[in-house]
């Protein structure tokens, strides 16, 4: 082969190799885009024409920086400032209408026979590859598909059977005396008030509560330990997240992926060795009825079953979303339903009235807090107008019929949820309203259609803790009820906005009177 002949064959290979990923390149970041984007089209749907990369991510994030400092008023859609990019697309093109998540798109989804098809077949619609929160958070149920997650729930559904929660509830109600003892010495006299931001201390009592049941025989600091860990991991990954769409940027050694990485270890090494002490305990102790021992019980009765079960680092995954989904939700039902109590002194007299009957001055046990249907309703209105999680995001990874629309591929999907419990055609023309009463005769009662009002998700992957946030919301608010009278204080700034869960930006500062 002479000088010429090898020089054609490097030009040849160094070819081949710059070409396969050229036009890989090219594949990504235009061909399938303006693919997609056309079938989107054909099929009656509408969206700003692809932009090479950001896709929308420019124009979502000059549009969220703008509303999300502003204060609102209580009589407007939350909808329209928690969700401010969906609101601005179906303004501009309808319910049919799609975004460009970068180099994919994602359709908006708010006709409720849909949203049924997208949460009643987690094995088509899929949660987003790869999940950059539940690559940071955690895995286990919040993250999992197919038979794994299948046999996850399985394995944890013991630990929220009624029968578990029954024996929970005490736990729960020594939480919440605590904290109620922690207000009233606050400097309290007879017939006096006291402004209080309530924001952070029914953040702590969530925390508690979640770590008290999950973990009884840990100690205290590893359980506070715990729940500051969280928090600082959300925080971190709410950051890390605004650079979700550009390829490798959680990899890259900035300030906030190193603390993550920290943050990651010292949670994982907490969490081990709790379990790992939990398991020799097991060894001659009889099992503990909090979540770990349920879940660990639950594990060991499967290994000695089918030869396996969960792994330490799967068991340590489930707990990481106890303390994560347990601790948010349950924190952001009881913030809105003070600040709307408190805006709706007639509701939180009928509320007290309620509890007052029910209770008398027995303690608060799991079938009197069953009983309570005024203070259900109230809660069930609240988690319609503010519930947790603003929006379901759901990926298509095979082809896939939703309604009469062919999905390709690729495709994502947006149901949001604040949208939808927000629609004047599903709740009436006082959909914006706070009216309990709408609850009186059950969810059913409510509304158009079992999928109009999904505050917990719905389908097979509905929220396995809804039975216990509920619990725990129902005790919380019974003994707020029970000890003080309170209102909004002048000082609160109205500002719903999705921070993993829809929180209150400026706090929740009230007015408390001593009963």
């Amino acid at each position: 082969m002479d000088v010429s002949q090898v020089l054609l064959v490097i030009i040849s290979i160094a070819a081949a190799a710059f070409v396969r990923p050229f036009f890989g390149a090219l594949n990504w970041l235009w061909l399938k885009p303006k693919k997609l984007e056309k079938y989107l089209k054909e099929q009656g749907f509408k969206g700003n024409a692809y932009r090479i990369f950001l896709g929308d991510m420019g124009e979502y994030a000059s549009i969220v920086a703008e509303k999300q400092p502003k204060e609102i008023k209580f009589s407007d859609n939350v909808a329209v400032h928690a969700l401010p990019y969906v609101h601005h697309l179906m303004t501009k093109f309808g319910k049919k209408s799609y975004m460009w998540w970068g180099t994919y798109p994602r359709i908006n989804v708010v006709d409720p026979e849909l949203i049924k098809e997208v949460i009643t077949k987690p094995r088509v619609f899929q949660k987003p590859r790869p999940n950059p929160l539940g690559n940071f958070i955690a895995g286990g149920l919040l993250d999992t598909e197919g038979d794994r997650w299948s046999k996850h729930r399985r394995l944890i559904n013991p630990a929220f059977h009624l029968e578990k929660l029954k024996n929970m509830v005490p736990a729960i109600h020594i939480c919440c005396g605590e904290m109620i003892n922690k207000w009233e010495k606050l400097g309290f006299t007879e017939g006096s008030s006291l402004e209080v931001d309530v924001w952070p201390h029914l953040q702590d009592l969530s925390g508690d509560i979640i770590s008290r049941t999950a973990f009884s025989g840990s100690s205290h600091e590893e359980r506070r330990k715990i729940v500051l860990l969280q928090r600082e991991q959300v925080d971190l990954a709410l950051h890390i997240l605004k650079f979700s769409f550009t390829p490798g940027y959680r990899y890259i050694p900035t300030k906030a992926n190193k603390r993550m990485k920290q943050v990651c270890e010292e949670l994982q090494a907490l969490l081990s060795g709790i379990i790992t002490k939990r398991a020799k305990a097991m060894e001659t102790e009889v099992s503990k009825n909090d979540l770990l021992g349920i879940l660990m019980k639950s594990n060991s009765e499967e290994i000695k079953e089918h030869g396996i079960g969960l792994s330490i680092q799967e068991v340590i995954d489930e707990c990481q979303v106890f303390f994560f989904a347990g601790s948010d939700t349950t924190s952001n039902l009881l913030v809105w339903t003070m600040i709307l109590l408190g805006l709706h002194p007639e509701w939180q007299t009928q509320a007290r009235e309620e509890v007052l009957q029910v209770f008398g001055d027995n303690t608060p046990d799991f079938d009197a807090l069953n009983r309570l249907k005024i203070v259900t309703m109230v809660l069930q209105e609240v988690l319609r107008l503010y519930p947790p999680a603003a929006l379901l995001i759901r990926d298509t990874p095979q082809n896939a019929k939703l309604g009469d629309f062919n999905i390709p591929a690729g495709m994502g999907l947006t149901v949001p949820i604040l949208v939808l419990h927000y629609d004047q055609e599903l709740w009436g023309t006082d959909a914006h309203v706070f009216n309990p009463q709408r609850f009186a005769e059950g969810v059913q009662g409510a509304t158009k259609g079992k999928f109009s009002y999904i505050p917990f998700g719905g389908g097979p992957r509905i929220c396995i803790a809804q039975n216990f946030a509920m619990t725990e919301a129902k005790m919380a608010v019974s003994m707020i009820l029970k000890t003080f009278k309170f209102e909004i204080s002048p000082h609160y700034k109205h500002a719903p906005f999705p921070i993993v869960t829809l929180q209150p930006q400026y706090g929740a500062p009230m007015i408390l009177h001593r009963l």
